[in-house]
């Protein structure tokens, strides 16, 4: 179950609530769904609660003990809790864990794209115009921003003021479909025009993925850094951290193989939650809620759908690299240690695993960035 699934469900569990006579109060158009904050419990967390206290003339407290037992009862939720003033913490079944990875693995690095987007910002097919100016960082985030907008099924065409120095289009992998100031009556959607990077010499001696992970990690009003430390291979780099979570994926996913297991869907243990500990035994039960990887990997379209909304590539470079952290605690816990045999356990989190190293070469594919198998 998506983030925007698990909406339309909260959203059904207060009209029934409504329409039972529990509350009064107009049903919102739509509600949010993040993962927990701090003292949160199980996937996802509401605030719709909150929301609705004041014009429903209840506290906080009593719309969500109002609307837990409807939220309990629908088809994908395992448990709900009520934390703080009134915040309804959702747990999703093991079921759910298990199609996610599946339609993640289905669709590959193409996982999020419109055509399983609930909605796009444009219409399929109505053309966006993107112009930059003269200038290495513009012509960088509107290629992505380009990109972003086709994944959600939206015809773009971009252009620049003037033709860009053939070093820069080469150095960066830029494409412009054309050049000068576009005539009447073709409307500008967007004028991409950032804080320009402050040393093109610097920028263009990092090589393409740091030059572009340099310009694209900042947000468009922010100053980018386009240091000698994007290219250490330590904790420090994010782009190395995700590049090394995405290495990390495939490799586990070659030693399984020689170890004779595949991956297949499934509950994952509790022991990929918190560190690198491993069950005790094969029969170790259930954990209470799944592991925050899965609702990171679930989030990923709404994350996709609203960068390309605000045009803001760094809305996507953030989030891989929480994807890329929230993976290696699962890669430790792929393979089997000594002769013990592999187990079912082993499948499931090497599914997971497979997911997210999906998500990652994904996402690093939108940001023009190229996602090594051995690192």
């Amino acid at each position: 179950m998506t983030p925007v699934e698990l909406s339309r469900t909260v959203l059904c569990a207060v009209r029934r609530a409504v329409e039972d006579g529990e509350l009064r109060v107009a049903v919102p158009e739509k509600v949010s769904v993040t993962t927990p904050g701090a003292g949160g419990w199980g996937d996802y967390a509401t605030n719709v609660a909150l929301q609705l206290a004041r014009p429903a003339g209840e506290t906080p407290r009593r719309v969500a003990e109002v609307l837990r037992p409807h939220l309990a009862g629908a088809h994908g939720v395992s448990g709900v809790e009520i934390t703080g003033p009134g915040f309804l913490n959702i747990s999703l079944g093991s079921t759910a864990s298990t199609a996610l990875v599946e339609e993640i693995l289905r669709r590959g690095p193409r996982y999020g794209f419109a055509d399983q987007a609930a909605r796009t910002p444009h219409p399929v097919g109505q053309p966006r115009h993107l112009h930059a100016p003269h200038d290495p960082r513009a012509l960088v985030l509107m290629d992505v921003t380009a990109r972003l907008l086709r994944s959600q099924g939206i015809s773009v065409r971009t252009s620049c003021e003037t033709r860009p120095d053939p070093e820069w289009t080469a150095a960066l992998r830029v494409e412009v479909d054309a050049y000068g100031i576009p005539a009447a009556p073709v409307p500008l959607d967007v004028n991409v025009r950032p804080v320009p990077a402050p040393d093109l010499a610097g920028l263009l001696s990092l090589g393409p993925d740091a030059a572009r992970w340099a310009l694209l990690h900042a947000a468009a009003h922010d100053r980018p850094r386009p240091t000698a430390d994007l290219l250490v291979q330590g904790e420090g780099n994010p782009l190395f951290r995700v590049r090394y979570a995405y290495a990390r994926t495939r490799a586990v996913s070659r030693n399984a193989a020689d170890l004779g297991f595949a991956a297949r869907p499934g509950d994952v243990q509790e022991d990929v939650r918190e560190g690198t500990q491993r069950d005790t035994a094969p029969t170790a039960p259930p954990p209470a809620h799944t592991p925050p990887l899965l609702a990171h990997l679930a989030d990923h379209p709404r994350l996709l759908a609203r960068a390309a909304a605000h045009r803001a590539p760094d809305l996507l470079a953030r989030h891989l690299v929480v994807v890329a952290d929230a993976v290696l605690p699962v890669l430790s816990a792929v393979l089997p240690l000594g002769d013990e045999k592999p187990l079912a356990a082993h499948r499931a989190r090497l599914a997971l695993a497979e997911a997210a190293g999906a998500v990652l070469a994904g996402g690093l594919s939108l940001l023009g960035i190229d996602a090594p198998e051995h690192l």
